[in-house]
């Protein structure tokens, strides 16, 4: 006879609020970009990212595929548009506004990604 875990694989249990608060550091950077002022992602970003987490954990299966979804959706087009202010900028071409329309999409985003959860 052999002994199975009992301990379910969930893809995105440990990274689900780690996401968030990579997420939360590139919005960080694209604030920077843009020239606004931003508050230090520490203790709000932490407990952010503590909700999501513990929304995350206890959401139905769906739930935790349409976040991964979504993190992976959001994460893929801000590291294109980072990329993209980054080569802007390299070249001495004006990036600020752009910045500020991707970091305004990216907020929305984050709002949307814990909303997903219920958070």
């Amino acid at each position: 006879m052999t002994h199975q875990s009992t301990h379910a694989y969930m893809p995105g249990l440990a990274d689900a609020g780690g996401q968030v608060a990579q997420l939360r550091q590139v919005l960080a950077l694209i604030d920077e970009i843009a020239g606004r002022q931003h508050a230090p992602v520490h203790d709000a970003g932490l407990d952010e990212a503590a909700r999501v987490s513990a929304a995350y954990a206890h959401a139905a299966p769906v739930v935790q595929r349409r976040f991964d979804r979504l993190a992976g959706e959001t994460a893929a087009w801000a590291a294109a548009g980072v990329e993209t202010l980054l080569r802007l900028s390299d070249s001495g071409r004006p990036s600020a506004a752009a910045a500020g329309v991707l970091g305004d999409a990216l907020r929305k985003a984050l709002k949307s990604l814990a909303a997903s959860v219920g958070v």
